[in-house]
């Protein structure tokens, strides 16, 4: 993949166990933070789905550990928007420190109605924004 999206975070105390070592849950919190920047980026953020209604929820997620971040490290979150489909995008994702894989995943976020719940198609626009893309960095 080329140009993949992605976002600095540092470790804090609060991400650690007591070893301060990341505990695994917050690799998919750090995750959210670069799916959320980079829909902000292609001119989507959330509050905007939010006021048509609509949010952007996690379907699925699929993680692999390979290595532990630890506090204070400066680690790297990329985004690439793997597969695009009407109702649902799967974004593959990876935390990187000093350019080695801590840990990659593939997340399906989907969008639903607000107030029924129910699966509702992503907006139009966005589909195309993300196909462009996909266009433009895929390999």
């Amino acid at each position: 993949m080329t140009n993949e999206f992605s976002i600095n975070i540092r470790v804090y105390i609060e991400d650690t166990d007591a070893g301060g070592i990341v505990y695994y849950p917050n690799y998919l919190k750090f995750m959210e933070r670069s799916r959320t920047e980079f829909l902000r980026e292609l001119g989507f953020p959330k509050a905007a789905f939010i006021a048509d209604g609509f949010l952007v929820v996690v379907a699925s997620a699929q993680i692999d550990y390979r290595r532990s971040a630890k506090l204070d490290d400066e680690i790297q979150v990329t985004t690439f928007p793997e597969k695009v489909k009407r109702g649902s995008i799967i974004m593959h994702q990876k935390v990187l420190r000093d350019g080695q894989v801590l840990a990659e995943g593939r997340v399906r976020v989907a969008c639903i109605n607000e107030q029924t719940a129910e699966p509702a198609p992503l907006p139009t626009e966005l589909v195309l924004q993300l196909n462009k893309y996909l266009e433009e960095f895929s390999a």
